[in-house]
């Protein structure tokens, strides 16, 4: 409850900031976007994005500026955001136009009031995220996290991962303790011992089992499908179909030859995330980089995250994601 609270209240600090041009990972951006489609008018369209994301990819390419001329977009605003909820208090606050984030943070920031919508999402990334432990850990199996200190983000993918694989191993959330940590954080607590476990997504999943001695108790195939989603708010995106297929439309492009070549993803990655190519290769291997039109087996799987948190009281009221699943116009 604490946790939506202030998130509801970073909304509005956000809305109520001093507007600025900016590309730092809290962004206030001028938020006069015009959102007419006719090309007499310019339109200048605010792209969230994190580093690891295929919006970066999309951005590396180039070919997004020249699908959009046509539609009155006369520039591409990138902006970087270190992760999903941040950047989708900037949707909400009208300082983006578009964002993309993972499974768990939409479902927060539906409950907190916000006036997203999704826009699309990409095939399962079943294998990118697990719980690790210790090479030497004596926990051997899913029953051993009882009174262990699991560290996890609070309300992100990996937090409903840690529910599943509970469920999967009839473990009761109370049996464990919970250390809310954001990856890089956590890293070093695992690290140093100070938690027992630790549930993470791809990249630093990889990472850490290339640099260090751990084990894979449970990954998240079969679990979880962990997509990524796109995100607008529902009036950018009911006057602006066309932009969103072309976006839709490019991204889909690169997905395919990202699929092709994960080399290449990674040649370009590697300086970027400071991470070694062959880490990423494997990273890349394991995920989707698509931008897909919204399934009901999409909206099945978001809608029991949210019956999930609202049951942990991570978020403070029931949703129907369902009711912000943006439909383009016929």
């Amino acid at each position: 409850m604490r946790f939506a609270s202030g998130l509801t209240l970073s909304f509005a600090v956000v809305s109520c900031a001093p507007t600025s041009t900016v590309t730092s990972p809290s962004p206030n951006v001028s938020n006069s976007a015009t959102v007419a489609t006719t090309p007499s008018q310019t339109i200048v369209l605010r792209i969230g994005h994190q580093k690891f994301d295929p919006l970066t990819l999309v951005k590396n390419k180039g070919g997004l500026e020249k699908r959009l001329k046509p539609l009155g977009v006369t520039e591409i605003k990138w902006i970087e955001f270190p992760s999903g909820p941040p950047m989708l208090e900037a949707l909400n606050a009208k300082s983006i136009d578009i964002a993309r984030t993972g499974d768990a943070p939409p479902v927060i920031s539906q409950a907190a009031g916000s006036s997203l919508v999704y826009i699309g999402g990409s095939a399962p990334k079943d294998s990118s995220s697990a719980l690790l432990v210790k090479e030497d850990s004596p926990i051997q199996a899913i029953a051993d996290l009882k009174g262990k200190k699991v560290a996890f983000a609070k309300g992100s993918s990996a937090n409903y991962l840690i529910v599943k694989i509970l469920e999967s191993g009839g473990v009761n959330w109370d049996d464990i303790t919970p250390v809310y940590l954001a990856p890089a954080d956590a890293r070093a607590a695992f690290e140093q011992g100070n938690v027992d476990a630790w549930v993470i997504w791809d990249p630093f999943y990889a990472l850490t089992q290339d640099k260090s001695k751990v084990r894979v108790i449970r990954d998240s195939k079969g679990l979880v499908a962990n997509r990524d989603f796109y995100l607008s708010s529902k009036n950018f995106a009911d006057k602006n179909p066309k932009i969103i297929e072309a976006i839709r439309e490019e991204t889909q492009e690169v997905a395919a030859w990202a699929k092709k070549n994960p080399e290449d993803v990674a040649d370009f990655l590697a300086p970027l995330l400071k991470i070694d190519k062959s880490v990423l290769v494997t990273v890349s291997k394991r995920r989707d980089y698509g931008f897909e039109t919204i399934t009901p087996e999409m909206v099945a799987e978001q809608q029991a995250i949210a019956d999930s948190f609202f049951k942990l009281k991570l978020i403070p009221k029931e949703i129907k994601v369902s009711e912000v699943i943006w439909q383009a116009p016929k």
